[in-house]
């Protein structure tokens, strides 16, 4: 059976953050879908200037935690700190958090994992302006490509993607394999 992977974004994340993943994932042979609390699509935030739209598929509200196999969390600035204030998003991360299905942050979007508490007693990692709101909620923080604790995954930023998507697609094969 074809797992299926939720993108949670909105305006504003980093395009190689949500791309490089969603491909990855992809050229595993999973279904990856697009949720946003906006319909049509959403733009990423590249540096200076909005990046390229991507489609969403799906209207945040329209998401069922048990519909999926896994949650990805693309960083950028503005994207997670847009969506940490959203609680429908927020609901939905400790949904999946608390099914025990793999959730992936990278860069800024352990932001998310913060507010839906998830991290206290975890072995994280993050983007370095964000590693001190990690601590205080609890988090080990390290610095390094990958983390993995449990069903938790972070990663710090676009250059650690092809760690981080190699953490995404082994931890959402093994369930697969075990049932």
């Amino acid at each position: 059976m074809t797992q299926r992977i939720l993108i949670l974004a909105t305006d504003g994340f980093e395009p190689s953050e949500l791309t490089g993943p969603r491909d990855a994932l992809r050229d595993a042979g999973m279904d990856v879908q697009i949720a946003s609390p906006e319909t049509g699509e959403i733009r990423g935030w590249n540096h200076t200037d909005w990046g390229d739209p991507v489609k969403v598929d799906l209207a945040l509200d329209d998401v069922k935690a048990s519909e999926f196999d896994a949650l990805v969390l693309p960083g950028g600035q503005i994207n997670p700190d847009t969506l940490r204030l959203n609680s429908t998003a927020v609901e939905l991360v400790q949904a999946f958090v608390h099914s025990g299905k793999p959730v992936g942050a990278i860069c800024h979007a352990p932001w998310l994992l913060v507010e839906a508490d998830a991290v206290r007693g975890k072995t994280v990692t993050g983007w370095p302006s964000i590693r001190t709101d990690l601590a205080n909620a609890g988090a080990n923080v390290v610095d390094r490509e990958v983390a993995v604790d449990g069903n938790i995954i972070t990663s710090r930023k676009p250059d650690d993607i092809p760690a981080f998507s190699n953490a995404l697609i082994e931890a959402i094969r093994v369930p697969a394999q075990a049932a």
